[in-house]
């Protein structure tokens, strides 16, 4: 798996149309996009996507780069409303009951980490077409808690049963797998508890979210961290696009998309200085990692059998009657 970006070809979601991202070196991922356009509101988008029609801009990367991630200005203060500077502690009130959605703030200090807008990483991104079996309800959705050590021994003692060790987390009956890949190209420790996901990380340390798809069916993955959209970087919802990830391919994401060959690393940090607090002013959703899973239209997770069969299924199906070509001498 060292190397999947560049033999893996994923899609995201965007402008009507659907992006094949290279995540990493040499990797290529696309972006998802439907022949209707966009899937209604999406809270953080620049503009209002059309309903339908093709050529016509839904969700993803425009010209002037508006649909992308966009770093905090050096120094600047959180963003305003209501005629009034907002503080880190606070949020205006949200009526949506979308679970990607950022709710009221908790102060700009607290403790432990959150992901900081990190250098820039060459990661291009192309379009493939992708429709919804479902526009506004994933089959998946998943959380994956991170903290510091300190952090994670904290968020621990407050779970009772028991715990179970894991680098990499079953998503959706276990279609797909879930885990966090340091710079050096390892896993991270963590562990499940109490139905919730837990890995530990290190300040200042490079991440990449890696994402298997074990199942036969094509799957749109709309991803988040600290409650933002890994694509345009604003507020994450269920009606923006996402990555597109091949029958049992893989998609490994390495940062916030800031164009269409850049990306910029994902880096954990202080609260204080996360992406989310300087860009957004707010720090309600640090740490944590969303993923909500769609499966294509004319295709279900029912006609996908059982997890656990899909890889034996698959080397049945190229197995080789004949793997020795020629004769060899006896020893």
């Amino acid at each position: 798996m060292k190397n999947m970006n560049a033999k893996h070809t994923i899609a995201i979601s965007l402008f009507g149309l659907a992006t094949t991202a290279l995540v990493g070196c040499g990797g290529g991922a696309p972006l998802a996009n439907s022949p209707d356009g966009s899937y209604g509101k999406s809270p953080g988008a620049a503009a209002e996507a059309p309903s339908e029609g093709y050529g016509q801009s839904g969700y993803g990367p425009s010209s002037d780069g508006s649909d992308v991630a966009t770093p905090a200005m050096p120094g600047a203060p959180p963003p305003s409303a209501a005629g009034r500077t907002m503080h880190h502690d606070e949020q205006a009130p949200r009526k949506s009951s979308d679970p990607f959605e950022l709710t009221p703030q908790q102060p700009k200090n607290r403790p432990g980490l959150a992901t900081r807008f990190g250098e820039s990483r060459h990661s291009r991104v192309t379009t493939a077409p992708f429709v919804r079996g479902d526009r506004l309800h994933p089959f998946a959705v998943a959380k994956l808690f991170y903290n510091d050590p300190q952090g994670i021994a904290a968020m621990s003692d407050t779970l009772g049963g028991t715990r179970r060790h894991a680098r990499r987390f079953a998503i959706g009956a276990g279609h797909l797998e879930m885990g966090i890949r340091d710079g050096s190209g390892r896993f991270l420790t963590g562990f499940v508890a109490g139905g919730s996901n837990y890995v530990t990380g290190i300040s200042g340390s490079r991440y990449s979210i890696v994402i298997r798809n074990h199942s036969p069916g094509r799957i749109e993955a709309i991803v988040s961290v600290d409650g933002l959209d890994v694509i345009d970087g604003k507020d994450a919802s269920f009606s923006k696009r996402g990555y597109l990830i091949d029958p049992h391919g893989d998609l490994e994401i390495d940062g916030f998309r800031t164009s269409t060959s850049e990306v910029a690393a994902f880096r954990f940090g202080s609260v204080g200085e996360s992406y989310a607090a300087r860009k957004h002013g707010t720090t309600r959703n640090v740490g944590v990692i969303g993923l909500a899973v769609f499966h294509e239209r004319g295709d279900s997770p029912r006609h996908w059998g059982t997890p656990r069969t899909h890889d034996d299924t698959r080397r049945r199906n190229t197995a080789d009657p004949f793997p020795q070509r020629y004769a060899t001498p006896p020893n």
